[in-house]
């Protein structure tokens, strides 16, 4: 098995699924939980010396952070609606509890935070969404929390990929702190599909090819990428959900093209 593939796991007390940790990771910055719970379920935590982006990516729950509270809020039942979630921003060393009110999927995003934001909530409304390349390039892209929002360290994005399509594509790296020409941030992808029985692909790779490992991904997997170029291909007849979470010494998401492939930006 690939050492960059997460895997789902059967949910805990707390219904966690997937945990990547700095530590299990062997980075610095990016922390990411998904967790499964079933109605009136409930979830405690503290985000000690991170700041938290709660995505509620299926159901409705919940939340509350010392006088926040955040009622019965979600709206989407199914990631495959493609509609914006609902997620909530905490920021570091708070107490926090989900309570779900429906079966409910959720991720807790995490990155190094400085205390200088406050607990809030991120709406549908408040995302905006896009699409980028065209052909089987195509993508449709939710910014959840992009560096044009308040957040010290965290940058989050789900992307729809239609199936059959490439996506992170051209190849794209982050992995240089050399500002305003690229920026070094780690990242997560975790992946859903639709069918579920479905799987993409995943290539993780350096110029020099030191690291170079190609991922058949399935329903439910996170994959890391603690440097290098990423693509992402849909198979045929399965479309592709991905969540990013992204952090790095600076929050700027600024990327450098595989040279080699530099070409298909003017094809």
């Amino acid at each position: 098995m690939s050492s960059l593939l997460v895997r789902p796991t059967p949910p805990d007390e707390q219904g966690t699924i997937i945990e990547v940790t700095p530590a299990s990771a062997g980075w610095k910055h990016v922390g990411f939980r998904m967790h499964k719970l079933a109605k009136g379920q409930r979830l405690e935590a503290s985000s000690d010396d991170q700041e938290v982006c709660l995505v509620l990516l299926t159901g409705r729950a919940t939340v509350t952070c010392g006088e926040h509270r955040f009622e019965d809020i979600g709206q989407r039942m199914d990631i495959f609606e493609q509609i914006p979630p609902y997620a909530v921003y905490l920021p570091d060393h708070v107490s926090y509890a989900v309570e779900a009110t429906t079966d409910l999927e959720l991720a807790v995003c995490a990155a190094p935070g400085h205390g200088n934001h406050a607990p809030r909530l991120i709406t549908p409304d408040n995302i905006k969404q896009s699409t980028r390349g065209q052909g089987t390039n195509t993508r449709h892209v939710h910014d959840i929390l992009p560096e044009t929002e308040p957040a010290d360290s965290l940058l989050v994005v789900e992307v729809f990929t239609p199936a059959g399509n490439w996506s992170s594509y051209p190849p794209h790296k982050h992995d240089v702190d050399n500002l305003p020409h690229e920026s070094l941030l780690e990242e997560t992808y975790y992946h859903r599909i639709n069918p579920a029985q479905g799987f993409a692909f995943q290539r993780v790779y350096t110029d020099d090819r030191s690291l170079d490992e190609t991922m058949a991904v399935e329903n439910g997997c996170c994959v890391l990428v603690p440097k290098g170029y990423h693509p992402v291909g849909a198979a045929h007849g399965y479309s592709l959900y991905y969540l990013n979470v992204m952090a790095g010494p600076k929050r700027a998401w600024q990327f450098h093209n595989d040279p080699d492939h530099e070409w298909l930006m003017n094809a």
